[in-house]
């Protein structure tokens, strides 16, 4: 106030308000806007150091809609060709490089430390990765670290603090304000377009280095399933069976006609848990969540958590007997029938 006066008794109050108003427009705007020019996001890739996980495509996009300046962190034992990879994704400005047993099976007690390190040096306003096993595995315990709290399984961004999520099993759409001075994200990446490939490569650094190996746990091996199928979260086309098919037997007919389709099999968790196939084919709130092209469910009645995982698909094709079951709900098309005469039938003519 004082600075005002002087400027008044000095100079006169029309020259004064003259020069306001040129700070106005060209110092306090300006300020606004750099806002987001100030905002940088680390994007925790998800890899099995052979190819990168489409998920961190779609991270990607997620982090470009915050603002600023992304960069991935690529951890693992041999990172050269996901490294590559990630830097030719479109907005990706930065790529950082750890490489280490210690990064053997990408173990959350290890890259928790990793992260902190990078974290501690470039100040990122963001931490990002994909809403998977890995991702839920991960954020929460930086989160922790940090003394923030995380935004899980974010569907939008409006702004750089503000984010849209389901609750109560995707039946009601939650908008969150952080007011952390980090935000912690994990992202659902069905509802995030994969980012395309950019004509230039990012620039490619080492990540902070130090002994993160975790003290006490330690990657053995691992069983992985093998397919010639496409996996759940990348398939254009999902067939998948539930409580009616009886029994894992039965699961023969879905496995021949998502052959003939080119597609991948899924189950809802009442056929999980009946035993009738492995786990990993499961969908759902507590499974994978898919969002292909074509969804058929076969002999699911579509329990709420069921449906959380697949409402999203593009169309939804359900075949089930009983004509009040809730799948029909939320189908495009819907055939009342006897699965174990229909499926046949569509398996002759395809």
């Amino acid at each position: 106030m004082s600075v005002r006066l002087l400027f008044t008794r000095a100079i006169g109050s029309e020259f004064l308000n003259t020069m306001f108003a040129r700070c106005s427009s060209s110092f306090v705007r300006p300020t606004v806007q750099g806002y987001r020019r100030f905002q940088s996001t680390l994007v925790v890739a998800e890899h099995n150091n052979e190819t990168l996980n489409p998920i961190t495509a779609n991270a990607v996009t997620a982090a470009k809609k915050l603002g600023g300046d992304v960069t991935v962190l690529v951890a693992g034992t041999k990172v050269g060709p996901v490294s590559e990879a990630a830097a030719k994704l479109d907005g990706v400005t930065k790529v950082l490089i750890a490489e280490g047993d210690a990064y053997k099976g990408l173990l959350a007690e290890s890259l928790t430390p990793l992260v902190l390190a990078t974290q501690n040096q470039f100040k990122f306003t963001h931490i990002v990765a994909g809403a998977t096993a890995f991702g839920k595995a991960v954020l929460p315990r930086i989160a922790a670290k940090l003394d923030v709290s995380p935004v899980s399984d974010i569907i939008g961004v409006q702004s750089a603090d503000t984010f849209v999520r389901t609750i109560y099993a995707g039946n009601a759409i939650q908008t969150v304000k952080s007011k952390d001075p980090v935000k912690v994200l994990t992202v659902r990446g069905t509802n995030f377009e994969p980012t395309g490939v950019s004509g230039s490569a990012a620039a490619v650094e080492k990540a902070p280095e130090g002994d993160f190996a975790s003290k006490t746990t330690e990657f053995v091996g691992q069983e992985l399933t093998k397919s010639d199928r496409p996996s759940l979260t990348a398939a254009k086309i999902i067939v998948s069976g539930g409580r009616g098919m009886k029994s894992g037997d039965n699961f023969k007919m879905l496995y021949d006609l998502a052959d003939k389709w080119g597609a991948a099999v899924g189950a809802s968790r009442a056929a999980v848990d009946a035993g009738y196939v492995p786990n990993d084919l499961q969908i759902g709130q507590t499974g994978k969540i898919v969002a292909p092209e074509l969804y058929v469910a076969i002999g699911i009645s579509g329990a709420i958590q069921h449906l959380a995982g697949m409402k999203d698909s593009k169309t939804i094709v359900a075949i089930n007997k009983d004509p009040e079951a809730p799948i029909f709900q939320v189908a495009d098309y819907g055939l009342v029938a006897d699965l174990f005469k229909v499926v046949p039938e569509i398996n002759e003519k395809c």
